[in-house]
Order: C-alpha cells, then sequence, then structure tokens
C-alpha cells in the first residue's frame, strides 16, 4: 500500500461515503490546485479539511469567514514593536499548508481579493513587502448555496482561481446510520493518523509533473476548451487557465490510478469539476432550465475522442 491510499484510508475513518470527493481533492493538492466546496451547510465539508491536514501533517488553519472580516485579518499585517523599536510583520493565517477559507461567500468582495495573489503565486504582499508562503499549500473553501441568508456571489476572477469545484451532497440511508455510530462513540478525528509529511507531498508534486501526456491529449483538451468558447448555451467560455488546470488535475489522477500516462478517460472523471464553475450559461439557456453539466456532456459528444497506444 502506497502513501496515497494510506491517507485516503485515514481520512475515510472520519469521512463515510465520500471517497471520490477524497481522491479528487487530494488530487487537486497534487496538482497545486485548490478546492471549492459547495453545499448546504451540515454535510461534511469542515470534517473532510480536518481529516485531509491531520492525515497529510499539514499545518492547518481554518478562518470563519464574515462580513466585518478584512483582508488584513487574512493575509497578516505590520505592526510596531516597542521592544525592538521597528516595525514587523505579524502573520497573518494565511501563512500555513492548507487553508481553510469556511463561507467564503460571506465576507465582502475585498477580502476575497486578498486571496487571489495567495492563490495564483503562492504569496503575498502586505505594505509592499512580498512574503512566500509555506509549501506545499492549498486553500481549501466552502461555501453555502448562493440565496443563504448574508451569501453574495464570488467575482468570477475568485472563482476561476479554483481548480475545482466539488459538491457534498446528502449521504446515502446506510452511510448517515454509519455516522451516527461513529459520532456516538467518539470523535472520528481523533483517531486519524499522520500517515505523511509536507516535504513527502512535495516529492509527490514532482512525480506527478513527469506523468507523460500525449499530443493527442494536449489536442482534446484545448478542442473541449475551445468548444465552451462558441456554444450556442454558453456566454462565458473557459480561459487558458482552465486548460492549465485540467492537464494537471488529469496527470494528478493518472497518477493515482498507478500510472506514468494520461487517457482520455482521465479528463472524463474530472471534466465537470473543472468546468462547472467556470461557465457562465447565456440568458435563454438559464430561462429554459439549462444545466452546466447536461452542456459539458454534450461537449463531449461532440468532441471526438483520441485514441491512444498504450
Amino acid at each position: 500500500m502506497n502513501e496515497l491510499e494510506l491517507v485516503i484510508n485515514e481520512v475515510k475513518k472520519a469521512v463515510v461515503g465520500k471517497d471520490e470527493h477524497i481522491k479528487k481533492i487530494l488530487a487537486c493538492i497534487l496538482a497545486r490546485g485548490h478546492v471549492f466546496l459547495e453545499d448546504i451547510p451540515g454535510v461534511g465539508k469542515t470534517n473532510l479539511t480536518l481529516a485531509l491536514s491531520k492525515a497529510l501533517s499539514l499545518d492547518f488553519h481554518r478562518m470563519q469567514f464574515t462580513s466585518d472580516v478584512l483582508p488584513g485579518d487574512v493575509t497578516g499585517f505590520i505592526i510596531y514593536n516597542q521592544k525592538t523599536n521597528d516595525f514587523e510583520y505579524k502573520e497573518g493565517p494565511i501563512m500555513c499548508n492548507l487553508f481553510l477559507a469556511d463561507e467564503i461567500n460571506r465576507t465582502s468582495p475585498k477580502t476575497q481579493s486578498a486571496l487571489l495573489e495567495v492563490m495564483e503565486e503562492g504569496r503575498t504582499t502586505v505594505d509592499g513587502i512580498t512574503y512566500q508562503l509555506p509549501q506545499p499549500f492549498t486553500v481549501l473553501a466552502t461555501q453555502n448555496p448562493y440565496g443563504s441568508a448574508g451569501t453574495q456571489l464570488l467575482p468570477d476572477s475568485q472563482l476561476d482561481r479554483f481548480m475545482v469545484r466539488l459538491t457534498m451532497g446528502y449521504p446515502s440511508l446506510e452511510d448517515e446510520i454509519e455516522i451516527l455510530k461513529r459520532k456516538s462513540q467518539e470523535n472520528p478525528l481523533d483517531i486519524i493518523r499522520s500517515v505523511c509529511k509536507p516535504q513527502d507531498i512535495i516529492e509527490l508534486q514532482k512525480q506527478v509533473d513527469q506523468v507523460y501526456v500525449d499530443d493527442k491529449i494536449y489536442d482534446y483538451i484545448v478542442r473541449i476548451i475551445h468548444k465552451t468558447r462558441d456554444h450556442e448555451l454558453i456566454q462565458q467560455g473557459a480561459s487558458p487557465r482552465t486548460s492549465i488546470s485540467l492537464l494537471k488535475m488529469v496527470k494528478a489522477i493518472a497518477y493515482m490510478d498507478h500510472r506514468n500516462y494520461v487517457i482520455p478517460d482521465d479528463i472524463k472523471k474530472v471534466i465537470y469539476d473543472v468546468l462547472s464553475h467556470r461557465l457562465i450559461l447565456t440568458y435563454d439557456a438559464k430561462v429554459k432550465g439549462v444545466v452546466i453539466q447536461d452542456v459539458i456532456k454534450s461537449i463531449l459528444k461532440e468532441v471526438k475522442e483520441p485514441k491512444i497506444k498504450i
């Protein structure tokens, strides 16, 4: 059993029935991406993040976003130290390996934008001075559905920084019974072991970078993305950043499936997670009740799948 399988097994001690979500979030970390978890309260978004941080031995910070949270509360600020008679940087909670931005859509756009540089470049600038974040670094943001009390839409520029968007969903009847049984005995998070170190994650990320991608796969990815830009039901298609995110995710998925090369099925496994939060439907499509997942499905049918020699 390799390191990644050990991590998944540990997380499953605290998270029931969400094996696919665990795998995709772990793949996103290996791809140096950020995760957007959207769902109603109480379905286990925060619990999943806590379990992952513990199994991976990552320095973990959690921040509850509210309307009065300021950018400096996230990135840190400069204070005057009377003992040293000098100004010094007071680190914000963003200085960690895994940052949980809980209910990110409850805070102001100004505070949300403070995460842009952090997510894209792995660094933060405070009063003109740039500070590098520790590696590995991943933002895992949770959001309650838009329309809930005190929520507001995230700007497109913020959404585009997230490599994938996942929805937890309600547990099945059997899974919810199992959750009750585990919670009635002890806190499942207390029994999770640390089976991986930050340096191990960095090495795994380097191995994911070496996964082979055939020219036909590059062509397949770009054709899918280009199709979103001239689709009659899509007002705003996917950007080149989406192509890069999709490529990184499929390489990580291939690696987790014990392959050093990418196949078309890898793309199909994550295409909905990578695209769904980046595409904006036309007004007519929304009126007709068109679902973005159905549009993506139709695009996959239109773009010819390449045949890869293994």
